[in-house]
Parts: structure tokens; C-alpha cells; sequence
């Protein structure tokens, strides 16, 4: 309503102005990254308030983004606490302006709201506090902690053991911190890394976390950069809501979506104990986003060797460039390959390549060690790069194709050996199809919310059979369906906004591709908004909520639409826009065009294509224009869209109005389109 979008747009003029005094350097040294509004208002629709009297705790307030949130979100339910108590941390910035816009909204609706600002460091209050009769104070929390590093030997560290915390992140310290301020069964609703749920790292924070909280939901962002987006930031950030009580409950609710603004939200209920495992020593938290994902938990499951089963290992790279400088060289004949990331090419290694960086290291006593035989190697990538195609990038390194009597391997690089020596070809080719493939990505990607890909992640995964893994030599890996999908879209034009997992999807429904048929078998059905999201459902697992509807045809249908890349009702051109029988369907010539994806000719038929879709696009335009209906105002010709009420609306305008109202003015005429 009015009121509450004026008080939104005060508290927005309020942080644009708190923002603009506070250094963005300052900011990030503090670990502080403040919550996008669309952010905040999803977290605060997760709590369940249900309670008359309400006491919130936020523990790093910032500039009153989440505070505001909680407020909007209160005053436009229909069952209102009476009372509103906040407890705001922080140190670096006024809040008063902020939480008095807050009284006064809250006041609106008859809610008392009273607040209190703690200007203090919130983790050193609460050791102090720890005592304190009224430790337990709040019946709700939510927060978006800062993300820093915490000094082994730092003040910081040593208050959270005080606290029976131990955290090398200061976010964990927050949330853990957080939990023991609540009562029971207080909620609480937190945004951070995703990193806190796997990696013995934080083994000591998820176990004390888990035996005190119980989870009820989490969201996912599918996208490492979207949550932060004006700070750059490229973790990947999970939302959590728990309820403090020991006992948990039979399921827990996952949503994923790109950002915050996404309307497409998967969602689904996964079993407690699918998600924590009640015999694991480790308590990682595995976050399941959708049933595809849940049958990629249980084909791993499936396979149950070890590397050591199969006789191989893995290292990272031996050679550090900065701590090997004096025996670096440029040119590939002064010494034995030096081999980086930037080496890898189509599945193999590609040496040597035009590069600023150093290709070889010289053969001496002192690089003895850095040196391993020139035999075939599986190498991966350490750290994957921004929104990556695949996480675990995996290629073989043929040493038929290098005559060197070595060969030294980069420290940004993984290296699969057996023994320090070489694998077999056919071997090593099916490894890194293995490490390639969509499974393991998408197993890798569930349980690993960072950038960084270690040997010790590598070691983790399970594989198939030494004999599995050179059948699958043989074989050529394909890509997903859905990955190809995308690809056609970027070869087509479509601009980034229309590059995600909804319009692939899309595609691939009016296509009617399921992911074992070949391409060259794409049919071209009449599809309707709902037929296409029951096609996602079906045949990709990809259950999105019924209220999407709108997103998929805004978002995704009417640009394929605009692109002519699909037709509107082919098989009746009267029926009126807004029809619940509207259907669509692909058109001819891109038919004729995607049966060609994965051929020799695509190349050739893309660019013919490309070429003649804008007098296409003009064709259809011309036929949707020469269907619409034409009426006369005031002297002037308008038209309406054709078909349902519209040919009513014609005659009453055109016929009834002159015969029956001749000195009448028309004054409004509505369209759907």
C-alpha cells in the first residue's frame, strides 16, 4: 500500500545517504557486506511469527537493511504481534532515524515497537553477558554476519572459545554467538558462505549448531555473484531458518533460485536425515536443491571406490613460480614444460602456447624434486574461475605429445599419478571423462560452496572401477542436455538475462527433447504455459511452484516470442491474448535448424539462420499486425489485439456507439495486450 511504500522509499533515502559516508575499502576490511533490500525481504518471509510479543536480535545491523525488512514484512501480515523489542548491534553506523521510520510505520498498524542500539563489539558483549540471568532474551534473530578471517592467536579467537566456539571465520562466530542469546524454540534466519557446510574447517561450528538448532528451511542462490552483487562478492551464500529445540523435524523445505528476484523458485522437502546424515562423524550438511539433484546423490552412492581402491592418488602441483623464479625460463627448449592452468584445451594439454607466463623449468639439483616423469597424467584446475562452466575441470596429459624426459606441474593444479609415475592412457582418459561429467559436477557443486577445488575434495569423491574407468576411455563424454540447450541460446543471440536454467528448459519443452533422445529427433507441439513446466517437472526433475507460471511466460516466452523463435497460437489466430488456451509453438525454420545441433553443418546452418531471422521476424510481426482489429477515435485508427472481447469491443465502438450515443464521448477503451 501507499504508506508502506513511503516509508520504504524514506529508509532507502536514509541508507543511500549512510552508504555514501562509509568507504567501501572500510567496509570490506571489516568483513561487513550489506543486505541487498530483495535479499532482506526474502529472509524476513521466512520467519513464521507467531508469537504476540516479539524480541529480535540483529547482531551486526549495518544500515537497518534487515531491521526495515522485519517491520515491512509485520505490517503487511494479518496476524500482528502487539509488541516489537529489537536489539540492534552496531558499531559504525546511527540507526535511530532508521528505527524511529520503523516506530512510526509499526504505530500505523498498532504495533508498540521499542528498540534498543548497542553501540559495542556484539561478540565481546555477549562474553561478558554470559552469565547474565537474562542471557536468554530473544525470541527472534536474523542476520547477515560479517565474513573475516579470524587470527588463530587473535583476541577475537580467544572470546569465542570463551564461548565453547571454535571458528576460524568470523561468521560462524556470529550465528554461533546468536544461537546462545535465543530461548527455546526461538527462530532464527541467517545469510552466509555456504562454505560453514562441509571441510573439516568448520566441523567444531555444525556440530555445536546442529545439536542446538534444528533447520526448517534453506534457500539457495544458484548463482555465486547475484546475493552480493555490488560488493563483488563470489561465495556462494545459503539463507538458513531453524528453530532453537532438539528435536528436528521429519522434513526440511529447500529453495533454490538465481537471486533474490528471481520469482522462479524451485522448491522441494528432503527428509532430515537426508540431509544430515545421523551416522556421520563429520555432520556436513547436505543441501539437495531439487529431485535431479537427489538422483545425483544416489548414483554416487552407487559407486564405491576410493581412489586407494583403484591404486591411484592425488597431488597438487609441486612447483610455487615465486619460490622456483631463478629457474624459470620462457622459452619451452630451456628446460623440461612447465604446465599451468592456462595449458588446458579441449580436454588435453595444449604445449607450449603463446603466453607471458614462463614455460619451462630448468633441469638442476635444485629442481630435482619439482620434477616428475614424462609419462600421461590427469590434471585438474585448483580454482574454478567466475560462474565456471564446470567446477572440477579435468584434462589428460599425453606425454606422446611432448618429447621431454620430465615434466613439472604448477601449484594451481591438481595431478592424478600412481605412485608418482604415470597412468595408463586408456586409464587416464576415463578418469577425467569421469571428473568431466555432469554427475560429478553436479555432485561437487551440492556439497561445495567455494571457489577451490583441492586434493582433498578430490580424495573424498567416490569412483568407479579401475575397469569402469577404461570402458569409459573408450566412450566420449556427452554434455547434459541442458548445458547444450544453453549453448544453442548463446549461439542464437539471446542476451544474458535469458542464459539460465528456466529457458533452456523452455526450449528443450517445446522441443520435446528428453535427455536421451538426440536432437535430430526434436518434434514441434502445441505447448501451453502449464505443459511446458509439467514437461520440466517430468522428464528433468525440475519442479518449479505452480505461481511461477507468469515468471516463465514473462521472462522466458514472449522473448523467445520477440526472437521468432517460436509462434504464437499457429492453430488459431483469433484467440485473444490472455487466453488460458493460448499455446505456442516452435517455428519451422528453427525446427529445421536445431535438428542440425551437434552436426557438421550446425556451424554453417546457424549462420544462414542468423542471417535471415530478422526478415522472419518482420514476416511474423507483419501477420500479428494484419490480425488485429481496427477501431476509430476521434478520427483516429487504433487497433486492438485479436479476438475475444475485442470483436465485442469493435462493434461497440465502431457500430453501437454512432447509432445509439451520437453526441457521446468514448473516454476509456482497455486492451489486454
Amino acid at each position: 500500500n501507499r504508506n508502506l511504500e513511503n516509508f520504504l522509499n524514506s529508509v532507502n533515502l536514509l541508507r543511500l545517504a549512510a552508504t555514501s559516508r562509509l568507504e567501501k575499502s572500510h567496509r570490506e576490511m571489516r568483513g561487513q557486506f550489506f543486505t541487498p533490500s530483495s535479499v532482506a525481504t526474502l529472509m524476513a518471509g521466512m520467519f513464521e511469527f507467531e508469537l504476540s510479543e516479539i524480541s529480535l536480535l540483529d547482531a551486526g545491523s549495518g544500515i537497518g537493511s534487515l531491521l526495515v525488512a522485519v517491520v515491512a514484512e509485520l505490517c503487511q501480515r494479518q496476524q500482528r504481534p502487539q509488541r516489537l523489542h529489537i536489539t540492534a548491534y552496531e558499531i559504525d553506523f546511527i540507526l535511530e532515524q532508521v528505527l524511529d521510520l520503523c516506530d512510526v510505520e509499526c504505530d500505523r498498524v498498532g504495533i508498540v515497537l521499542t528498540y534498543e542500539i548497542r553501540p559495542v563489539d556484539f561478540i565481546q558483549d555477549v562474553v561478558e553477558k554470559m552469565h547474565a540471568p537474562s542471557l536468554l532474551e530473544f525470541t527472534h534473530a536474523i542476520l547477515n554476519p560479517p565474513y573475516q578471517k579470524i587470527n588463530a592467536k587473535s583476541k577475537l579467537r580467544s572470546l569465542l572459545r570463551d564461548l565453547g566456539v571454535e571458528a576460524n571465520n568470523l561468521y560462524t562466530g556470529f550465528i554461533a554467538a546468536c544461537t546462545q542469546l535465543l530461548k527455546p524454540d526461538a527462530e532464527l534466519v541467517a545469510i552466509s558462505p555456504r562454505s560453514f557446510c562441509n571441510g573439516p574447517y568448520f566441523r567444531n561450528f555444525r556440530s555445536g549448531f546442529l545439536q542446538t538448532m534444528a533447520l526448517q528451511q534453506i534457500h539457495l542462490f544458484d548463482s555465486r555473484q547475484e546475493a552480493f552483487r555490488d560488493d563483488g562478492v563470489l561465495q556462494e551464500t545459503v539463507i538458513i531458518h531453524a528453530l532453537k529445540r532438539s528435536q528436528k523435524p521429519d522434513r526440511v523445505v529447500i529453495n533454490s533460485s538465481t537471486s533474490a528476484e528471481d520469482e522462479s523458485i524451485l522448491s522441494h522437502a528432503l527428509h532430515y536425515n537426508d540431509i544430515v546424515h545421523p551416522n556421520d562423524p563429520e555432520q556436513f550438511i547436505r543441501i539437495v536443491p531439487d529431485a535431479v539433484s537427489l538422483q545425483v546423490v544416489e548414483q554416487m552412492a552407487r559407486l564405491t571406490c576410493s581412489l586407494e581402491d583403484i591404486g591411484l592418488r592425488v597431488s597438487t602441483g609441486r612447483v610455487v613460480d615465486f619460490r622456483a623464479k631463478p629457474y624459470l625460463r620462457l622459452q619451452p627448449e630451456d628446460g623440461v614444460p612447465l604446465i599451468y592452468p592456462a595449458h588446458f584445451s579441449d580436454g588435453y594439454v595444449k604445449y607450449p602456447i603463446q603466453t607471458k607466463k614462463h614455460q619451462a623449468l630448468v633441469i638442476a639439483e635444485e629442481t630435482a624434486s619439482l620434477i616428475v616423469p614424462n609419462e600421461h597424467y590427469v590434471l585438474s584446475k585448483r580454482f574454478s574461475s567466475k560462474e565456471e562452466k564446470k567446477r572440477i575441470v579435468a584434462v589428460v596429459y599425453d606425454a606422446t605429445q611432448i618429447d621431454t624426459p620430465g615434466v613439472g606441474f604448477e601449484n594451481h593444479l591438481n595431478y592424478f599419478h600412481r605412485q608418482g609415475r604415470g597412468l595408463d592412457i586408456t586409464l587416464a582418459r576415463g578418469l577425467a571423462v569421469y571428473l568431466n561429467s555432469s554427475l560429478v559436477d553436479s555432485f561437487f557443486r551440492l556439497f561445495n560452496g567455494h571457489t577451490q577445488v583441492n586434493a582433498t575434495d578430490l580424495r573424498s569423491l567416490k569412483y568407479p572401477t579401475q575397469e569402469q574407468l577404461i570402458t569409459l576411455g573408450t566412450q566420449v563424454g556427452a554434455k547434459s542436455r541442458i548445458d547444450e540447450a544453453l549453448e544453442v541460446l548463446v549461439a542464437l543471440g539471446f542476451p544474458r538475462s535469458q542464459l539460465n536454467e528456466r529457458s533452456a528448459l523452455t526450449l528443450l519443452a517445446f522441443l520435446e527433447l528428453k535427455p536421451s533422445d538426440s536432437w535430430q529427433a526434436a518434434k514441434a507441439p502445441l505447448r501451453g504455459i502449464t505443459p511446458i513446466m509439467e514437461f520440466m517437472a517430468q522428464e528433468y526433475g525440475k519442479k518449479y511452484k505452480p505461481n511461477t507460471r507468469e515468471t516463465v511466460r514473462r521472462q522466458t516466452v514472449h522473448q523467445f516470442l520477440d526472437a521468432g523463435l517460436i509462434v504464437a497460437n499457429p492453430d488459431r489466430s483469433d484467440r485473444p491474448v490472455n487466453s488460458p488456451k493460448t499455446v505456442y509453438q516452435i517455428e519451422e525454420s528453427a525446427l529445421e535448424l536445431l535438428k542440425t545441433y551437434t552436426s557438421p553443418e550446425w556451424d554453417k546452418n546457424i549462420r544462414t539462420y542468423l542471417a535471415s531471422i530478422e526478415t522472419l521476424k518482420q514476416r511474423y510481426a507483419q501477420e500479428r499486425q494484419m490480425a488485429r482489429i481496427p477501431i476509430v477515435i476521434e478520427g483516429e485508427l487504433k487497433t486492438l489485439s485479436p479476438g475475444g472481447q475485442n470483436i465485442l469491443v469493435e462493434k461497440i465502438v465502431n457500430e453501437f456507439a454512432p447509432r445509439f450515443t451520437p453526441r457521446g464521448k468514448l473516454i476509456y477503451v482497455g486492451d489486454t495486450d
